[in-house]
């Protein structure tokens, strides 16, 4: 795990390295200062030598500066070795997740990879940060401290042997009990973010359905839940302020005591006793700066635990060997599909699916809820890969192509429908960076989008919301099949994509992409049987099966489940008219 997190370092190692090299010759610095000090008192001070305070004065001086001019430069390289490591740290999980299959990302659920990139990056940067600065000066200080002590007076010195056990085996204790507790938080703060997210996305049935109290409520019991496992972390790490409190005030207590009897006794002299109480401020602050950094590093523990889960997820979509890197028609063939989203066969949601489909036909999917359609168009850009049997476009099997040439060459209309911030013109770019304006506005067109793109003040300027908040469901609908026109691909799929627009206006979309594009596979699934009645074939699925294949006027005539729902569509057609 470390390796892989020094790997984020990278252009940053300069400042990395020099920071502890600053910090050490700072320290060198500042643990010189005391026994100039005890110089000062003992040849100077008591012997009233104006020469000696002078010298030892400046020298003093001049130490201080030059302290302070490494502890300067060691805090602007470990603030830039500190961000840059971060933003390295962010860039790598960023790009490894884009990498992620759909299994990848429902494995770890959006929510927890959104808390892994920003509260878990946050905790690793602030460890890094100590590792570099804390870390290093602590353990240099005390030793250095604790040799001065003891080249002045060895028998004074021994009570920090006893002292510096006693609190190291305290620090021990409370560390090993807080780890546990902050791995525990962590994984909450995913069910708060979940809960956040699941909230704002779904904000208007919320208020349609009058449940802002029961959100409340949830919110506030997982919020109760971090509450009450952070305070109970804090109790722990509590007694930690205790502890060094009672470990400095004891070593100051015992060092002034057997201190006076050794001045008296003419073994130690003033300035020295002054000196070893510098020291021991210096090696219990050390001692505490060092309980801080594992204090930190328990927190950021856990947290780079999860980070390091992000990273080693294995992503089960990859290039073969000798990837193809050219689509040649869109004809497709399922031949023996069975799939399970878990990869376990007593799980099939998918079974022994074979279908032909040839390049430039328009397929109708129809079928209950649960019956696998989605399922079943997610296997064709390799959005998920089959768990037995094959997948083939232009007959090849698609895990035999490049994946990005295999998903350039498929669009997909979703049933969640995306839109991102920006421009509507910036949207439909998403299908083709290079269109020109005239090819935006055929795609355009083609989706019955124009139109009201046009009755908008800005046009195809005119700004998207996140999500496309400020378009109502068919408009959004349409610039998402726009979008994917744009994209001239040689499979089209619209999953359900037409729902929220008028027969009428499904009609023309129809139209336009038999004349339009017709060379382009078009699978379309829909629970209108008018969207699918003209189609070249026609998909009847159930339970995760193929029931029957046949052309509107076919399934008609033999198909069971095909003429339950033609005639309840039929049927509550007339009795809305009559209404």
């Amino acid at each position: 795990m470390i390796k892989r997190f020094a790997g984020c370092i990278r252009q940053y190692k300069k400042d990395t390295i020099l920071t502890p090299i600053y910090i050490t010759m700072e320290v060198l610095m500042e643990v010189l200062i005391p026994l100039l000090m005890a110089s000062l008192i003992d040849k100077g001070i008591n012997q009233g030598n104006m020469k000696v305070i002078i010298q030892l004065g400046i020298i003093l001086v001049l130490s201080a500066g030059v302290s302070l001019l490494f502890g300067y430069l060691a805090g602007n390289t470990a603030a830039r070795a500190m961000s840059g490591f971060s933003a390295n740290l962010r860039h790598d999980i960023f790009y490894k997740i884009q990498e992620f299959s759909f299994r990848n990302i429902d494995r770890f659920q959006a929510p927890s990879i959104v808390t892994r990139l920003t509260t878990d990056i946050n905790n690793v940067q602030m460890s890094f940060m100590m590792i570099i600065r804390i870390a290093v000066r602590a353990p240099i200080m005390l030793i250095l401290s604790l040799i001065m002590s003891f080249t002045i007076n060895a028998k004074l010195a021994m009570i920090f042997l006893i002292v510096v056990p006693i609190l190291g085996g305290g620090l021990y204790l409370i560390i090993k009990n807080v780890h546990p507790i902050f791995e525990r938080v962590f994984r909450t703060y995913d069910r708060l973010n979940k809960a956040v997210q699941e909230n704002l996305r779904g904000i208007r049935v919320v208020k349609s359905y009058v449940r802002e109290e029961r959100e409340k409520e949830k919110f506030g019991e997982i919020s109760q839940t971090i509450y009450q496992d952070f305070t109970k972390a804090e109790k722990i790490l509590a007694f930690n302020s205790p502890l060094m409190q009672f470990s400095i005030y004891t070593c100051i207590l015992f060092i002034s005591w057997f201190g006076a009897k050794l001045i008296v006794k003419h073994e130690l002299t003033t300035g020295q006793l002054m000196s070893i109480l510098s020291y021991t401020m210096q090696i219990l602050f050390s001692l505490m700066m060092l309980s801080m950094v594992f204090v930190i590093i328990t927190i950021s523990r856990a947290s780079a635990e999860r980070i390091k889960e992000l990273f080693e997820e294995p992503i089960d979509l990859k290039n073969g060997e000798n990837p193809l890197y050219q689509v040649d028609d869109g004809g497709i063939s399922f031949e023996g599909v069975s799939f399970s989203y878990t990869g376990d066969k007593q799980k099939f949601c998918l079974r022994n699916v074979n279908l032909s489909m040839k390049s430039g036909e328009t397929i109708g999917i129809i079928g209950g809820t649960g019956s696998s359609k989605t399922s079943l168009v997610q296997l064709i850009p390799r959005l998920y890969d089959v768990t037995e049997g094959s997948v083939k476009i232009g007959g090849v099997d698609v895990r035999d192509y490049d994946v990005t040439t295999l998903r350039n060459e498929v669009a997909m209309v979703l049933q969640k429908n995306v839109l991102f911030s920006g421009t509507i013109r910036e949207n439909l770019l998403w299908g083709c960076e290079s269109a020109s304006e005239y090819e935006i506005i055929r795609a355009c067109k083609l989706a019955q989008a124009d139109e009201f793109i046009r009755s908008f003040p800005e046009q195809y300027d005119t700004f998207i919301e996140q999500d496309g908040s400020n378009v109502s469901g068919g408009q959004k609908q349409r610039l998402c099949i726009a979008r994917a026109i744009l994209k001239q691909p040689k499979i089209l799929i619209m999953d359900d994509s037409t729902s929220a627009v008028d027969t009428r206006t499904d009609a023309f979309i129809r139209k336009a992409l038999r004349e339009e594009i017709p060379n382009t596979t078009k699978i379309i699934i829909a629970q209108r049987i008018s969207s699918i009645m003209d189609a070249d074939m026609i998909v009847v699925m159930e339970g995760g099966g193929i029931n029957a294949v046949g052309t509107h006027e076919e399934l008609l005539r033999d198909n069971v489940i095909y003429q339950e729902v033609y005639y309840s569509q039929q049927k509550g057609g007339e009795e809305n008219a009559a209404e």
